[in-house]
């Protein structure tokens, strides 16, 4: 039987002087506490449970100079002087609240403590030879399983690869080469646990996303719509952020925009998000992260202005943080 949801506006309560630009990941603590990891002055901001900020984080100057990285990628990458981060791409809170980040043009993945102490981080923060399969080259995103602490890594810009960690950041395992068998990817982009013992991978260009063992064997796939978030809860769903299609297709309705909510035989339960794109509560721009609390509320980010924003005349910042709740009566 499918939940009813609610869209809610204007949950994270952001202070004037924060420039969020954009929310390009979210995670979920054990307390309900929400961390958006972002591409403004400051990276990392924490809201409680109710939307209201509790601690900002990642900059010594938030309100110092811009400045213009040189990185080939299709826009100019503009960054704070004083940030610790490069490119933020992804954030994850593990099992014991630590707060991992994953800085895709830094070439780097970091493990804070919830004092923000760092502990440790994998990556000398030089890229290797794009295709290589040696990590990393633009890493995207990074899952920890609760039953050893092993640490997945999608390694998915400049590779198409799974490194595979344990908890003290040793590299057991890596799998995966460019390709559309199963096995392959085009972009593996974001990727979660979904047992002890199985993870799923957003194969994003190749619009699926496919179950491996932890030891890096191809269990089954199933088609998503150009799949980039994906996270799962305790009781069995699972949950993919789909991103749009093409320009060319701009304006044809019912493709990605949206967060179907799956079961593990890869069924579809429902799906969240109206049928175009848009800037209100019910409609998704550029799904990018998602994740999902205790009581069940679905938090997206979306890389809205790198797509979206940028190309508008004068560029601004746009939407991109969505919350929708369940309702009561579910």
């Amino acid at each position: 039987m499918n939940k009813k949801y609610k869209p809610v506006k204007f949950w994270a309560k952001i202070p004037h002087g924060i420039w969020l630009r954009e929310a390009t990941s979210v995670s979920v603590d054990s307390n309900d506490n929400v961390y958006i990891f972002n591409r403004g002055n400051v990276p990392l901001l924490i809201f409680d449970k109710n939307g209201d900020l509790i601690k900002s984080w990642g900059n010594d100057d938030p309100y110092g100079k811009i400045k213009v990285e040189s990185i080939k990628i299709d826009y100019k990458l503009q960054t704070w002087a004083g940030s610790r981060f490069v490119r933020p791409h992804s954030i994850l809170l593990d099992y014991d609240d630590n707060i991992w980040c994953v800085d895709d043009s830094g070439h780097k993945i970091y493990k804070f403590n919830q004092s923000l102490e760092l502990q440790f981080s994998l990556g000398d923060g030089n890229p290797s030879e794009r295709e290589s399969g040696a990590p990393f080259n633009r890493p995207t995103d990074i899952t920890i399983n609760k039953a050893n602490g092993d640490i997945f890594i999608s390694d998915g810009y400049g590779n198409s690869r799974i490194h595979h960690y344990d908890s003290e950041g040793n590299h057991i395992k890596s799998w995966g080469e460019s390709g559309t068998q199963p096995g392959q990817f085009s972009l593996p982009h974001n990727l979660c646990m979904i047992s002890e013992e199985e993870l799923i991978v957003c194969d994003r260009e190749n619009h699926r996303v496919q179950i491996f063992s932890t030891s890096g064997e191809f269990i089954k796939e199933w088609n998503v719509h150009k799949a980039t978030a994906v996270t799962s809860d305790n009781n069995g769903n699972i949950y993919i952020a789909e991103q749009g299609p093409p320009p060319v297709q701009e304006g044809v309705k019912n493709l990605g925009h949206s967060v179907g909510i799956w079961n593990k035989q890869g069924e579809l339960i429902q799906r969240l998000g109206s049928e175009l794109p848009g800037e209100e509560a019910d409609q998704f721009l550029w799904p990018h992260s998602i994740s999902v609390d205790s009581n069940g509320r679905i938090f997206v980010a979306e890389v809205s202005y790198v797509e979206v924003g940028r190309t508008l005349s004068p560029p601004r910042e746009m939407t991109s943080f969505r919350v929708w709740e369940p309702l009561s009566n579910n």
